[in-house]
């Protein structure tokens, strides 16, 4: 054993160990998607420019100084600078520290709103696409029927109807709802999330209509399995290809949506800072500080880019006609 770690940590000994679990893992499921993946070099790029967000979102209050809300009437609309390298806004506080926190705000969101969205598009693709018939075509014509709807207008009618409820003044209303209402980061969650299942719902369907009548299945029938058991235990995970890929691609949705009800006013409000309300903010000075409208602009663009290469290395990944063995 104690000659055994000097050589594997020769040349020799490395390629030895690599090449040995090579060969032990090369034609696990794992391996080939996690291969097939690190092969689409645009989606690597996405993955190392999200980690580098993720981590400066984070550790914003370990890298910087300054605090995102606080003003400073001395460095009003400031230019780029080594002091505040993103320059200042228009009540002086730092673009820097308010850009890493708004992201942080824009990534959160996006992130619970695709879970929403993906919880409830996966339920009800599931229940239509296990039992078929009548439930089916009930739960796909909704499915069309929400749609048919474009979605910004329908976003935009959500957001006022969570910013100022009707029977606002009913105290059952009040008492029920009110934590909801007073969270717009909740609300905008909530509202992003209710509008972003229906492409979920039509791959998983898609999936438990292709895997139902799968022989493993019909043999936890005969086993006496329940019908919960056999849709989450046994046809769920063999799905979760296409779910994970449209899960990656709502998170890009969401943000955009974010944005967008943001730089309308009828998102998150300021003073917390999401990238959309930045972008907000800075029309009224967008030619005299430009930098202030570029910065959250950019950093929209970088992030839903780098998460859809992402999307499109999972579904390459996940796609068993572009594996190999080699």
């Amino acid at each position: 054993m104690g000659s055994l770690i000097p050589e594997l940590l020769t040349a020799d000994g490395f390629s030895m160990g690599k090449s040995a679990f090579f060969e032990e893992h090369k034609n696990k499921l794992w391996f080939l998607t996690l291969r097939q993946f690190l092969r689409h070099k645009m989606a690597v790029f996405g993955m190392i420019i999200m980690a580098v967000i993720v981590l400066m979102v984070v550790f914003v209050d370990q890298i910087v100084p300054y605090d995102p809300e606080t003003p400073d009437l001395n460095n009003m609309l400031s230019p780029p600078s080594l002091q505040h390298p993103f320059g200042t806004d228009e009540l002086g506080r730092d673009m820097f520290t308010r850009t890493m926190y708004g992201g942080r705000v824009s990534l959160i969101v996006g992130v619970f709103a695709m879970l929403v969205g993906v919880i409830i598009g996966t339920l009800i693709g599931a229940i239509a696409g296990y039992f078929g018939g009548t439930i089916d075509n009930l739960l796909m014509r909704f499915t069309d029927f929400a749609l048919a709807f474009p979605r910004i207008f329908v976003l935009i009618l959500f957001a006022i109807i969570f910013m100022r409820p009707p029977f606002s003044d009913n105290p059952i209303v009040v008492l029920v709802f009110g934590a909801l209402y007073k969270m717009s980061v909740a609300r905008v969650v909530v509202v992003i999330g209710i509008l972003g299942w229906m492409d979920v719902a039509r791959l998983v369907r898609g999936s438990f209509l292709e895997i139902r009548n799968q022989e493993y299945v019909e043999s936890a029938r005969v086993l006496g399995a329940n019908t919960g058991r056999i849709m989450f235990r046994h046809i769920l995970p063999n799905a979760l290809g296409p779910i994970i890929v449209a899960a990656s691609l709502g998170v890009a949705d969401a943000i955009i949506s974010e944005s967008g009800l943001s730089f309308l006013g009828l998102g998150i409000q300021p003073p917390t800072a999401t990238w959309g309300n930045m972008l907000k903010n800075a029309l009224d000075q967008i030619f005299a500080a430009p930098w202030t409208a570029i910065i959250p602009g950019f950093m929209i663009f970088l992030t839903v880019l780098s998460i859809n290469y992402i999307g499109d290395g999972l579904r390459d990944a996940f796609d068993p006609r572009l594996r190999t063995h080699r």
